[in-house]
């Protein structure tokens, strides 16, 4: 039996009393105790591994309930607006003119991360700007938030688009005034388009290393995959975790960027069921797109937007045609999910919810809602009452909440609503949605405190939550999501070692400095596969 304690600190164990520690004892796989110092000491013998800890926090494995786990660690690999930043569109076509030319014959060249309010020009890239850099290679760039893409004659040609091919339900192959391309792909007709602009097997495997390492040096141990590519990740997911390559814990929504209704249809109709799997890789809800992006801005709203007057969202479905493709799900017992940031999206998937359990009770289905944007008190009462669980983004207004200051006016008092949803006894979960923001999930707890932009504008102050509850966002409540509450989320006898060491004590800590914690170790099934400033093997896939 292998022996790990860790002595003298701030072991924060999110149990249902919220209590902490100085010590605790891991035995091979497992927490073997937590106690004070002193109680831990009795337990250990001459081989065991002991760790001082010097006041430094221990938390359980951070969760990531939603994030895209293939797209993020393809950001790593392609060229990221975000990091290091781009300040004009001069400096993405100069980058981008580099790209191509050491680029292979045919090669799509990739872009992650624009945000036309970020750069000098406070505009998208035309199709004429990224036609002149090539002919040959298609260029795809996705903004910020996923549902946009700028594209030009190259990739509209790959994707067989032209003059004569309509919009799709809930999308738009933007045109200008003259009746020609913008180059601007937007909700479905981006989402689509992506079918065309695929990875191989090889990029798959080198996104998923990546990813994983970046998501270890963050003390994140567990996520939930909110969607790949196609059905090509979900395969290759499966082939890590046969050959116990799959390091970090997924749970993996049956989803798809791509054309979501009918791969959700046809995993579905395959029989690939909720919980399935074991506790690196199981199946999570069966899910589909409802409207838009919040910063897009694309939700559907009940209201049309403070920015616009004119302008609704974006509505995928009629409420009887979500239902008729959830419907099936449910009666299988299946846990389902959705996409839905704006109200009007929000009340349609609640009523959903409401006539299938109605004709088909189900005590403990945990449907949840991804995002839950714009939730008002009427719509927070009845996500309690439905027992739904949201899964929401706290960082999301610390890099675009001016944006959605100006778009959605005083609504943005009930977006991502963690405090009245957390008083009403409602478990609430988050996630980063990386990479549409950062995956760094203090950056999360802190925003979920302090409820502030990077800019340091208040954003819906009264939604603040303690340090405490934005923790368990994070932790048992991401666990409770995916139906893991009784082996990790939490530092309690018997549950996974899943554990992150802080470089100091994150209760002490300044509620503006929480962004600059680092982690100093993470410990996944007992085993350390991150130390600062340490180089270590086995969490790449070979």
């Amino acid at each position: 039996m292998n022996q790990t304690a860790l002595l003298n600190g701030e072991v924060i164990s999110v149990n249902s009393r919220n209590e902490v520690f100085e010590a605790c004892l891991i035995e091979d796989n497992k927490i073997a105790a937590v106690g004070t110092t002193e109680e831990i000491k009795k337990r250990i013998t001459s081989s065991t591994k002991v760790i001082d800890l010097h006041g430094r926090t221990v938390l359980p494995g951070l969760i990531d309930a939603h994030m895209h786990l293939f797209l993020y660690g393809n950001t790593l690999m392609h060229l990221n607006c975000k990091e290091p930043s781009i300040h004009s569109i001069q400096e993405l076509l100069e980058k981008l003119a580099g790209i191509v030319q050491k680029a292979k014959s045919g090669q799509v060249i990739r872009v992650f991360g624009f945000n036309e309010l970020m750069v000098e020009e406070q505009r998208y890239p035309t199709i004429q700007e990224l036609d002149q850099l090539t002919e040959e290679h298609p260029i795809v760039i996705t903004r910020t938030c996923g549902h946009i893409g700028i594209v030009n004659s190259a990739a509209l040609k790959l994707a067989d688009i032209d003059a004569a091919t309509p919009d799709p339900q809930g999308g738009t192959i933007e045109k200008d005034n003259n009746g020609s391309f913008t180059g601007r792909l937007i909700e479905n007709a981006f989402l689509q388009f992506n079918q065309y602009v695929t990875y191989s097997d090889e990029e798959l495997f080198d996104a998923l290393t990546k990813a994983q390492e970046q998501l270890f040096a963050y003390g994140i141990t567990s996520v939930h995959d909110a969607g790949g590519f196609d059905e090509n990740t979900f395969r290759i997911m499966q082939k890590a975790s046969n050959k116990k390559q799959l390091k970090v814990r997924t749970y993996a929504v049956i989803a798809s960027l791509n054309d979501c209704e009918n791969f959700t249809k046809n995993m579905i109709k395959a029989g690939v069921m909720t919980h399935t799997g074991n506790d690196f890789f199981k199946i999570g809800p069966a899910k589909l797109f409802t409207d838009g992006s919040s910063t897009g801005p694309t939700i559907a709203t009940r209201e049309p937007y403070t920015s616009d007057g004119d302008n609704y969202g974006y509505l995928m479905y009629t409420e009887d045609e979500l239902y008729s493709i959830l419907s099936e799900a449910h009666q299988n017992d299946y846990q389902i999910t959705v996409h839905a940031q704006g109200d009007k999206a929000i009340e349609q998937y609640l009523g959903v919810i409401e006539r299938l359990l109605d004709e088909h009770p189900h005590d403990d289905h945990r449907h949840r809602v991804e995002h839950l944007g714009i939730c008002p008190p009427d719509l927070q009462e009845k996500a309690r009452a439905l027992n739904v669980i949201p899964i929401l983004n706290p960082s999301f207004p610390y890099e675009f909440g001016e944006s959605y200051i100006r778009n959605y006016g005083e609504r943005t008092d009930y977006m991502y609503a963690a405090k009245d949803l957390m008083d009403q006894g409602i478990i609430t979960a988050a996630g980063s949605d990386a990479p549409i923001t950062t995956v760094n999930p203090f950056v999360g707890i802190y925003t979920a405190v302090a409820r502030l932009t990077r800019q340091g504008t208040a954003f819906g102050q009264q939604q603040k939550v303690s340090l405490m509850n934005a923790i368990r966002m994070y932790t048992y409540n991401a666990a409770y999501a995916s139906f893991d509450e009784k082996s990790k989320g939490s530092i309690e006898e018997g549950k996974l070692a899943d554990l992150v060491i802080l470089d100091t004590s994150l209760l002490n800590s300044p509620i503006e400095k929480i962004t600059e914690i680092k982690v100093d170790a993470t410990m996944l099934d007992g085993e350390m596969v991150y130390e600062k400033n340490k180089n270590r093997n086995g969490v790449g896939i070979k």
